[in-house]
């Protein structure tokens, strides 16, 4: 359901060189993984016989008892169409292999080799296991099964779920891995069954390899190595189990457990797939020629059966560390585009409007730190504030304050009168308090800052944000224009944060402003105050919480996902608000973003400073007339 695949990396308890042993244990993980409703069930590389036999994996006896455990594991999964990757020592022409056996059905699907084998300190495979390019043909009878695929040149198609490629331990640190080769030959999904000895910092290097593997081949990647029962002669396994999706890590387990231990992690197929079409893996690489073997469709989870747990706020890390440098890199990234433009320009100003809002005060904030990269004065910038109809004395006061603590020069310029002039020459009751009220309001501002623009030899600078612009919350050719932008890929719940980080390192008075600023109800000001001089026209009240909307833009525009996905996953990220709720903020997002194109077609020049850009130019292209109907929830 919704492209969700439940799979499990299994670390059996073995003891070294005791099949039947060993069997015991992975039959009781597999029987238990199937039932939790895995569609592929990972064990360890060798599991069947551990991977400390040595020498003994050139002895008959060892290598028949595995053959025979194998056919067992056939037949105890045989009613399962969940995929069974584990392990085993293959025996073919003279010469034994390093395999992975694809189990499903009760059938033996493929045989994949071994392509990289160590042999440097604990390890010594070249001693063990041969090449596979000593393979002289492709298939063998192994495990009372007739022409079984073997080599490393095999991916396995389960129905039209997903594409998964398998290597093998090591095969993951080469220079150019086989997974990488697989994924870009289509396979979605790489599993590596492995052995790895602990060092310390390994784990971690280990962790980043699967994270970068991933993210770098745009795939899921599953990981099982084997566990604290293979020999301790000379070292010691940790049975580390990792799982990661497009640089996302899902799975890192506790190492060093005792007993038989089985990890879950979900993939999403259905964003992986869509991200792959946005930006494919690349690479320019000779790539070989897969042999595809086809299995049948695996178990897909029930809704109610699905764990995962969407990020509620995507476009924000959870580690402070990382939030923290986040925030700092968007605004380089800001100012340093900014700092580009005036040098560009020539201009003498920048020009733009500060409410006291979040916007325009991550928008002055940029202003400075551009002109302190270009060793400027903070005076070069000129601050307007446009009190209208519905401005509050919190917001005003804000605003002046925040540009005293800057630097920059305020300069106030009341729109009522102009409004009332203009209101009255359109023949407009200001009494209605329709969209022309709100609009006029909105272009009489921009006006101002473009004339004022002009007039200094500065350029205007637009202050509208991500989020603004996915709901079309912005006024044609008002707020919506500008000579520049610079929040234009900066999302509302990420401009807090990244407020708060400048308030952190500044003093006391700014950090009290600043976080007032944040604290204060997201209004556009349009109408007037409530009785007691509050502001009345609180946006989050007409369109639904910024934190719901923003979640939708990630997912709708990273992940392609569906409207009944996105209520799907909605309920799973936000339980706290009803769900009746989240449907409405749901529709809103959906009419909004299809109706609205037509103001994001002709946006101002702005810097991409994260994932989700609505530039024309290089972010989405989208006809401004393009059709809801695919995309409507159903009641």
């Amino acid at each position: 359901m919704y492209g969700f695949l439940k799979t499990a990396a299994c670390v059996p308890v073995v003891k070294v060189g005791d099949v039947a042993h060993n069997l015991d244990h992975i039959l009781a993980l597999a029987d238990k993984a199937e039932k939790t409703g895995c569609g592929l069930v990972l064990f360890p590389e060798m599991a069947l016989t551990s991977y400390s036999c040595g020498d003994f994996f050139h002895h008959p006896l060892l290598l028949n008892s595995t053959e025979q455990a194998l056919k067992q594991l056939m037949v105890k999964t045989a009613a399962s169409t969940a995929v069974f990757v584990i392990g085993i020592p293959v025996a073919a022409d003279g010469r034994v292999y390093n395999c992975a056996a694809i189990i499903q059905c009760g059938k033996l699907c493929g045989l994949v080799v071994k392509t990289n084998l160590p042999q440097t300190g604990e390890f010594n495979e070249k001693r063990l296991f041969s090449d596979p390019a000593f393979l002289t043909r492709k298939t063998i009878d192994f495990a009372s099964c007739t022409d079984v695929p073997i080599g490393n040149d095999l991916l396995f198609e389960a129905g039209n779920q997903f594409c998964f490629g398998v290597e093998l331990c090591y095969d993951m640190f080469a220079a150019v891995t086989p997974g990488a080769l697989m994924s870009l030959s289509g396979a979605e999904l790489v599993a590596n069954p492995a052995a790895s000895t602990e060092h310390t910092g390994k784990a971690c290097r280990r962790k980043e390899n699967i994270k970068f593997a991933s993210a770098n081949s745009k795939c899921a990647y599953l990981y099982a190595s084997c566990g604290v029962h293979e020999s301790t002669t000379d070292t010691v396994c940790g049975g580390h189990c990792i799982a990661a999706q497009n640089g996302q890590l899902l799975l890192d387990s506790p190492r060093f457990r005792r007993e038989d231990t089985m990890d879950i992690a979900e993939f999403d197929f259905e964003a992986l797939k869509a991200q792959r079409m946005d930006e494919p893996p690349h690479g320019t690489v000779s790539l070989p020629e897969y042999r595809r073997i086809r299995l049948a469709p695996v178990p897909e989870p029930s809704e109610k059966d699905i764990l995962f747990r969407p990020d509620a706020h995507p476009f924000i890390p959870a580690d402070e560390d990382a939030r923290k440098e986040l925030c700092r890199e968007v605004l380089d990234i800001q100012a340093s585009a900014l700092a580009k433009r005036i040098e560009h320009v020539c201009a003498k100003r920048l020009v733009l409007g500060i409410s006291g809002g979040l916007d325009s005060t991550l928008a002055l904030l940029v202003c400075q730190r551009a002109l302190e990269l270009l060793k400027r004065p903070a005076s070069d910038i000129l601050a307007v504030t446009m009190p209208g109809f519905g401005t509050s004395d919190r917001t005003r006061s804000n605003a002046e304050g925040i540009c005293r603590k800057i630097g920059a020069e305020l300069r106030e310029i009341s729109i009522c009168d102009a409004c009332k002039v203009h209101f009255k020459d359109i023949g407009l009751d200001p009494a209605a308090r329709n969209a022309a009220y709100e609009n006029g309001q909105a272009r009489e501002r921009t006006q101002i800052l473009l004339d004022l623009a002009n007039s200094v030899g500065g350029i205007c600078i637009g202050t509208g944000d991500l989020s603004e612009a996915a709901l079309g919350w912005c006024t044609f050719n008002g707020d919506h224009i500008a000579m520049y932008g610079v929040n234009a890929s900066v999302p509302k719940t990420l401009m807090r944060h990244i407020i708060m980080e400048y308030a952190s390192e500044a003093d006391p008075e700014t950090a009290s402003i600043l976080k007032d600023i944040v604290e204060t109800p997201v209004s556009p000001e349009l109408l007037p105050a409530d009785e007691s001089g509050k502001i009345a026209q609180k946006t989050e009240e007409i369109l639904g919480p910024y934190d719901v909307h923003d979640f939708l833009i990630f997912r709708f525009m990273t992940c392609h996902d569906t409207p009944e996905k996105l209520f799907f996953l909605l309920k799973r990220a936000f339980p706290e608000i009803p769900a009746e709720d989240l449907r409405k903020y749901l529709k809103t997002f959906l009419k909004r973003f299809f109706s609205q194109q037509f103001k994001r077609n002709c946006s101002t020049e702005a810097p991409a400073a994260g994932p989700v850009s609505f530039s024309p130019r290089g972010g989405l292209m989208m006809a401004s007339d393009f059709s809801q109907t695919l995309w409507s929830l159903p009641e």
